[in-house]
This record gives C-alpha cells, structure tokens and sequence, in this order.
C-alpha cells in the first residue's frame, strides 16, 4: 500500500522535515515494519530552485511547482509549473491522498482550500490558512469530507488529548477508540482548550527592552527551529494569537474556552481540561518532526523518527501566565473571534506586513510596534463578511496597505 503525498511548501523548515519523515516512514515499510508506504506526487516550493531539483530528483517526483524562478531548468521529463498560481495548479492536476500544506502565509490559502474542495486530506502546517479563511475551509471540508490534520505542534496535541475522551467530538460520537480527524465540534464534556508557549527569546525581557529588540535577537528562539517570520511572530507571541485562531476553527470551540500558558521547556505542548475537573495533556520532545508523523501516519501509530521523552531528565517544568503588557498580541485574538468575517484576513495580512517591514529594517518598525501595527490596522479596516476567496483577497490587501499607511 502506498499513500500518495503531495507538499506545498518542500523547501522549508517543515517541508524539508517531512521528507525526512517520509523516508523514515518508507525504510519501515519497506523492512516490513509498517503495512504502508508513501509516494511523493508533487512538490511545490516558492523560490528555491535548486534545493527543490534535488529533492525531485531524490524522490522520484516528475510534477512540480516553483512561484518565483523562471530561469531555473530541471530534468526533460519533470512538468513543472510556474508562477504566483503554480501551487494551486499542482493541486488541481496532480491526484493525491494527502497534501502537506506548509507554504508560509496567506500565499498558501489558495492551494490549500483547492485541495480541500477536492476532498483531498489536509496535512495542515499553514496556520494562516484558517485564521484568513477559517470561515470557508472549515465549511468546504465538512462538504467535500476532507480531513484538516493539524501539524502545529499544540494543535496536533489537542487533538490527541480529544482522542481520550470519545465524547469530546459532538459531530461523531462514533464510540470507544474512536479517533476523528477535524475539523470537529467539541462538545460539553471539553471546558478548555490551552496551549502552552515557549515564551520565545523574550520571555524575561522588560518592556523597553522587547520594544526595541533587534532582528537578529529576536530571531534566535530557545528551542524551536523555524522559518524567519514564524520565528518574529513566537517571540511577540503572535504566533500564539494565531494558533489560538486555528484551534477555535478546527475544533469548533468560542474564544473563551481557549487559553494560553508560557511553558519554556517546550515538553508539554498543549492541555485539554474536561468538565469533570481531570485534564490530558500531551508531551514530547520539542521537534516538529513528531507532529508531522501523527498527521501522515493518522490513523495509526507507527516507530517515530523522534528520541522518546525520558521522564527521568525532566525536572522543574515550568508554567505561568502570559503578561499582556509586555506580549500585547495574545489579547487580539479574542477580539478577532468576537469580530468575526473578515477580521482573521486582516489580522493576519496587517501582521505579515509588520513582520516584513520588521525584518526589512524599516525604521519606523521596532519590534515593539508589530502588534500596535496590527491593533491599528484591524481599527481602520471595515468590517464585512468572508463569503469567496476575493473577499479573503479584499481584506488581505485592505490591511496592508493600512500598514503602510500606519508606516508612512
């Protein structure tokens, strides 16, 4: 048996690890270990041709798509496509099981809600997808029966932590050991939702001293190994306003049953509390590789290509609450929830721009003026509804140029 896998996004930090996964996952297979393997379909990468030929020619993959290198040539018999819709034509072309979306940003939404209509499995590592469009995946999946299967590290936990408690998903009671896939509704036996944070490389700073970091300090996170602008947005815990986005779309549950707590070791990676009081929480060693295989080997459980945690070493894990004074972005996610339509677009497009202006070394951007830029942008854009792509499309550009506006 094969599962056919097509990645957005393969030249990455989580595509590059999902190809590790996958050739771990095949070694078994092939050394009869596992009863199935993987066939890589379909690549799709933004500009880095050459690494993206190597991994081709490596894999054994003749389709494939590039957004930004027309000079680049590969082998005769590869198709490759090219261009800003080159990814979503992929999709379209390229049959598949299952697609890992991890392109970063709102440039992934269009190939990933392609493959969602198509009914194709979602493998989904592209958070922003949900927080811009959350309103038109997670209906378009419950159509056309695809699975969105969180790779983010707190949302895979969750997600795990449901699958002890066969009541937690209101949609399909299906009985004992039952293990579904979201987006689901979680039902009145969950009381909260909370995902843990590193805290990023800030975590101690003061308030002055975070307002004024630098780049090349805020790039050097503590335990996690990411891309740059996933990277900004741990260390302003922005990133956790968007996961905190994403669990209410995957998992059906109101702002106000999700929470956020600062965890530096990174172990314990998210916490499902129940109405009865007990919680289950889910832990692991801090590498994504772990969360990529849960979502490519769901349903099963088979060896990982991650060193097991040894409860032994872990002394003195450490929890505590987020201080929105100093981490203002956390707190705009509910109010993101409780706008609704097309706030999530904006959120996320008014942050890519300050994140982007943050790192370009614009001088009217330090670092403590990303979240203001997103307040900001979130005030001057109109609320409306999120009803197509083009509406996702309208806010996305109304917000950044709120930010350059914002800028000057």
């Amino acid at each position: 048996m094969r599962r056919r896998l097509l990645i957005l996004g393969s030249t990455g930090s989580i595509g590059t690890q999902t190809i590790e996964v996958v050739e771990h996952l095949n070694r078994l297979h092939e050394s009869g270990d596992i009863p199935m393997g993987f066939e890589v379909v379909g690549l799709a990468a933004g500009r880095n041709a050459a690494l993206l030929k190597e991994q081709a020619e490596r894999l054994g993959v003749r389709d494939i798509a590039l957004a930004d290198g027309n000079g680049a040539s590969f082998a005769p018999d590869t198709r490759v496509r090219r261009g800003a819709n080159a990814a979503e034509t992929l999709v379209r072309e390229v049959g598949c099981d299952l697609v890992l979306a991890a392109m970063v940003g709102v440039a992934g939404l269009p190939a990933t809600l392609a493959a969602v209509e198509l009914g194709r499995d979602i493998a989904l590592a592209n958070k922003e997808t949900l927080v811009a469009a959350g309103g038109l995946v997670v209906p378009a999946a419950k159509r056309s029966g695809s699975k969105i299967l969180p790779v983010d590290s707190e949302h895979a936990a969750v997600w795990q932590c449901l699958a002890g408690d066969r009541r937690a998903d209101g949609d399909d009671p299906t009985g004992p050991g039952s293990w579904s896939a979201p987006p689901l509704t979680v039902g009145p036996s969950v009381r909260r939702v909370t995902l843990t944070a590193s805290g990023g490389p800030f975590r101690t700073w003061s308030r002055e001293r975070i307002e004024n970091a630098t780049p090349r300090e805020a790039l050097k996170h503590p335990t996690w190994s990411m891309g740059p602008k996933v990277t900004i947005d741990s260390a302003s815990l922005m990133n956790k306003a968007l996961e905190i986005l994403e669990a209410h779309w995957l998992f059906g549950i109101p702002g106000e049953r999700i929470s956020a707590v600062i965890h530096p070791q990174s172990i314990v990676h998210s916490l499902v509390e129940f109405a009865d009081g007990s919680s289950i929480a889910q832990l692991g060693a801090p590498d994504m590789r772990c969360p990529i295989q849960v979502a490519l080997s769901y349903p099963h459980r088979w060896p990982g290509v991650c060193r097991p945690l040894d409860l032994a070493m872990l002394s003195g894990l450490e929890f505590e609450a987020p201080d929105l004074q100093r981490f203002p972005a956390l707190g705009l996610a509910y109010d993101v929830i409780a706008r609704g339509g097309n706030a999530g677009a904006v959120f996320n497009a008014a942050n890519e721009a300050a994140v982007a202006a943050f790192l370009a070394g614009d001088r009217g951007v330090n670092f403590g003026r990303i979240s203001g830029l997103v307040r900001d942008a979130l005030a001057a854009v109109e609320p409306g509804p999120i009803n197509s792509l083009d509406d996702v499309r309208a806010a996305d550009a109304l917000a950044r140029a709120a930010v350059a506006r914002l800028i000057g």
